[in-house]
């Protein structure tokens, strides 16, 4: 069980190394609207997944119906949440629009647990996430404080602060499509059918967007050679991996671990843009690895001890036991 978290935590970490490249991707389409990336990034990249999913959706078509209303939440998470997050960076700039989008999404996963499944948050899990906030939000104060770093991109104050509601909304339909993904993963749905099944049908509901703003991607080899990255390597690959880790870990603490999205990405601006990161950047990056430590870092029960609460990486139902062999502690677990 241990290990199986372990693996699971593993597969959203690299899911979130794949991401933090979408804006270095981004950067060589310049021509490319906002809504377009999104919708081909999330909208091709879904309609892969179901493709290469479709023996398994066939397979397990009766389950899959069985949570007809869970499939459906996920695939309107998943058409909502590109086209939120992306309008949420250009109406209140990017710094702005990536901290609310990506900051919350730990917090309404963990509302959406409690609620739903009765969950409880352990005292390793709020730690592990006020530190992969605070360095969320060094990083991102850095970028606002930095003439370069998309501001020009909000406008009004009223526009600022719908470009926080809709960050909000873009928190709000990561974690449920999250979440719609890990309840069908432990109703007995595999993570590839669950996966495909929910972004197919978010991609389906994607497309319309990309007919409409999509033209620009095919106005060189270039913009359209980003569009292909963006679909193939950080949507169909990345979120292969995170359904993987959403089969072995809640969604609370794979939204928490995907923190290390915006450090990625601020790696790569400094090493591929040739942006500069200061003190204060690097200190964010430090408390989003420390947060991932924590998270991941197996603790030790007593020795002899052979029943321990679910060693999830994260929240764990309250009362779940689980028999290990042996002295060794789980990965999180209850306080």
């Amino acid at each position: 069980m241990v290990r199986s978290a372990r693996v699971g935590a593993v597969c959203v970490l690299l899911a979130s190394v794949l991401w933090g490249t979408t804006g270095t991707a981004a950067t060589f389409a310049p021509a490319v609207g906002p809504l377009a990336i999104g919708a081909v990034a999330m909208g091709l990249g879904g309609l892969l997944q179901a493709l290469a999913a479709a023996p398994r959706i066939r397979r397990e078509s009766a389950r899959l119906r069985a949570h007809t209303g869970v499939v459906l939440l996920g695939a309107l998470s998943v058409g909502a949440y590109p086209l939120a997050f992306y309008t949420s960076m250009h109406l209140a700039g990017v710094a702005v629009g990536t901290v609310v989008s990506i900051g919350s999404a730990p917090l309404a996963s963990a509302l959406i647990e409690r609620v739903a499944d009765g969950r409880r948050l352990t005292r390793r899990w709020t730690g592990a996430a006020a530190l992969g906030l605070s360095g969320t939000v060094l990083l991102c104060a850095v970028q606002a404080a930095d003439p370069g770093s998309g501001r020009a991109g909000a406008g009004s104050t009223g526009a600022t602060l719908l470009g926080v509601a809709l960050g909000l909304a873009a928190g709000l339909t990561y974690a449920l499509y999250s979440w719609t993904a890990h309840r069908l993963i432990s109703g007995g749905v595999t993570s590839g059918a669950a996966m495909g099944a929910v972004f197919g049908v978010g991609g389906l509901l994607l497309m319309p967007v990309l007919l409409v703003t999509g033209a620009p991607l095919l106005a060189s080899w270039s913009n359209a050679a980003v569009g292909a990255y963006m679909a193939l390597v950080p949507m169909f690959l990345g979120y292969v991996l995170f359904g993987r880790g959403l089969a072995h870990v809640p969604a609370s603490t794979a939204t928490t671990l995907s923190l290390l999205e915006p450090a990625v990405a601020a790696l790569l601006a400094v090493l591929v843009v040739g942006e500069r990161l200061p003190s204060l950047g690097w200190a964010g990056i430090l408390l989003v690895v420390a947060c991932l430590a924590v998270l991941t870092t197996p603790t030790r029960a007593p020795r002899g001890r052979r029943t321990v609460t679910e060693p999830s990486v994260g929240p764990a139902p309250a009362g779940d036991q689980v028999t290990v062999s042996g002295p060794g502690g789980g990965v999180g677990g209850s306080t």
